[in-house]
């Protein structure tokens, strides 16, 4: 996966090619909130990673706890993009309870998207008035 003598990479490329992230802008601002840590650390995005670090990733809901196993420099399809890392057994575990807890009591509005349609305009508004 990684390219020939190279053995270090950015974090928020590294992020971005894994797929935790849509775009490495948006990688570099959950790194720089505080969301992704190296090590146990709160670093910046130019932070060279290696294979072989933890990271902790929170993006969401949703939380991680990776090992770094390789680097690549191109964002490739999610199957491969799931072997430059290894999920701790404990991350797979909190994610897996979360989910079932999402599942069985989901927070109230989840399943609204978008604006209302015109029925229920009128019926907020029925409401409201």
């Amino acid at each position: 996966m990684a390219d020939a003598g190279e053995s270090r990479q950015r974090l928020d490329k590294w992020l971005w090619a894994a797929r935790f992230f849509k775009t490495r802008s948006l990688a570099a601002d959950a790194i720089d909130g505080g969301r992704v840590r190296w090590n146990g650390q709160i670093v910046k995005p130019a932070r060279e990673i290696r294979a072989g670090d933890e990271l902790e990733i929170a993006a969401g809901e949703l939380r991680w706890t990776v090992l770094v196993r390789a680097l690549n420099n191109q964002r490739r399809p999610a199957p491969e993009a799931r072997l430059l890392y290894e999920e701790t057994a404990k991350s797979v575990a909190r994610r897996r309870r979360a989910e079932e807890l999402r599942r069985l009591a989901p927070v109230p509005g989840a399943g609204l998207k978008g604006r209302p349609t015109k029925k229920a305009g009128r019926l907020i508004r029925g409401f409201n008035e």
